[in-house]
């Protein structure tokens, strides 16, 4: 008998076309959704869909989605809205609510605390595990994720954490502080960065981790499914900054022509001026390059290995500073590996060029009797600007983030354009220091 493959839902079909629907249609099509799954959708919602949709609703049904929302995903939504609506949004949250979001917008959105939710599974030391497994069913509706018990005494400090799977396996009179794990507890503190926190769960994998305040007391918890829509939104931004434009603040599809213009405009004309540096260089080379037409042929070659290596080497750093394995401290064990590397591979491309040149003379007798002496000169500077575009390209993200600055602004098209310019200056150096003397 044949396997009948599953038909894709309407409201998978709605997913996959949600990001090449106008707004007008991304309303028409929630509203016919039907009433079972409009829940769901909206919840699976980025913020910004999620205000766009609020605000595309009567406002007598504005407070109903609201309040479906977590308390960490309504701040994020009333984050997302700006300050003008601020009050607003509040309002239509009942009591108690209101100041568990009033709370998490006390903290900056790239922080744990900003990340955090403030409904987890709480549990005390003394009781038995039968009862913590009611206690935990009675609870499950109002807390965010059941993957841990986290056990607090009276002023909620943490002791210890026990797993869902703990309690089941457990013996139902066994008291909860028997099976609790209370030895290298891992927890973040609410000013503690996204990356961080994303590093924290990753290396610990983790399903949830603790935020736990100055004195210990347990604020909230950061669930995985957060981290990654924190990581999955800092690569988004990252790409785009390495690429060399700001970052979009809406998805592609729905960002309007004259703000696409804005956003890739300014770095386009930092560059711009940046390669007319490129230019005056040139122009102080004027006589090298009429004794020897042939060197303008390979600037193209030599300016573009640069830019290359320099590219490879700032995104070989900002990835490794991302993840956790390069540090600020790390930076002159940084320079001897780069510095090494940028020579063999100088010396790999110096020796392509070579063979090249020779291989050219041989078949078509292009260079003449200076051919020799134009490999040289080619394998040398290839070494030189390699090293150095390798050099810069790894120290430029160490210079930002030390500055306080996002390492991904190291973008490569900047990389490449201030390689450009030293690229010819150490071209027409070992240029003229070599071969120029010898015509």
């Amino acid at each position: 008998m044949a396997t009948q493959l599953a038909t894709p839902s309407a409201v998978d079909q709605l997913w996959d076309r949600w990001p090449y629907l106008s707004h007008a249609e991304r309303l028409k099509q929630f509203r016919e959704m039907h009433t079972g799954e409009k829940a769901n959708f909206f919840l699976a919602l980025s913020p910004h869909d999620q205000a766009f949709i609020l605000f595309g609703l009567p406002e007598e049904q504005r407070h109903v989605w609201l309040r479906i929302l977590p308390p960490d995903d309504a701040a994020d939504l009333i984050q997302e809205a700006g300050p003008e609506w601020r009050d607003k949004l509040l309002a239509l949250l009942d009591e108690p609510t209101r100041k568990e979001v009033l709370a998490l917008l006390a903290y900056k959105e790239d922080e744990a605390g900003g990340l955090m939710n403030p409904r987890f599974a709480r549990l005390r030391p003394d009781i038995t595990v039968d009862v913590a497994v009611s206690y935990l069913r009675k609870e499950a509706p109002s807390v965010v994720t059941m993957y841990y018990g986290y056990v607090l005494d009276q002023d909620q400090h943490l002791l210890g954490v026990v797993s869902v799977r703990q309690l089941f396996t457990a013996g139902p009179g066994k008291l909860v502080k028997e099976i609790m794990t209370t030895k290298d507890l891992v927890f973040v503190r609410p000013e503690t960065e996204q990356e961080e926190v994303a590093r924290v769960v990753r290396d610990n994998r983790l399903l949830a981790v603790p935020v736990l305040d100055v004195e210990r007391r347990m604020v909230g918890i950061v669930t995985v499914d957060d981290i990654v829509d924190v990581v999955e939104e800092r690569a988004s931004r990252d790409i785009q900054n390495i690429g060399g434009m700001e970052a979009l603040d809406t998805p592609y599809m729905h960002t309007a022509i004259h703000e696409m213009v804005k956003k890739r405009a300014g770095w386009l004309a930092i560059l711009f001026v940046g390669e007319m540096f490129t230019a005056t260089a040139m122009s102080f080379f004027e006589d090298e390059i009429a004794k020897a037409v042939v060197l303008a042929l390979f600037l193209p070659l030599i300016i573009s290995s640069g830019g290359n290596s320099g590219s490879q080497a700032t995104s070989l750093i900002i990835q490794a500073m991302a993840l956790g394995d390069v540090k600020l401290r790390d930076w002159f064990q940084v320079i001897r590996r780069e510095l090494v590397s940028g020579v063999a591979l100088g010396m790999i491309l110096g020796a392509i060029g070579m063979t090249r040149i020779f291989l050219w003379q041989r078949v078509f007798g292009t260079y003449g009797a200076h051919t020799p002496i134009l490999a040289l000169t080619i394998f040398l500077a290839l070494i030189g600007v390699v090293t150095f575009g390798t050099l810069a390209g790894s120290m430029l993200p160490f210079i930002l983030r030390r500055l306080g600055l996002n390492p991904a602004s190291a973008s490569a098209p900047f990389v490449a354009t201030l390689v450009d310019v030293t690229g010819l200056i150490i071209y027409f150096t070992i240029a003229n220091f070599i071969m120029l003397r010898h015509l």
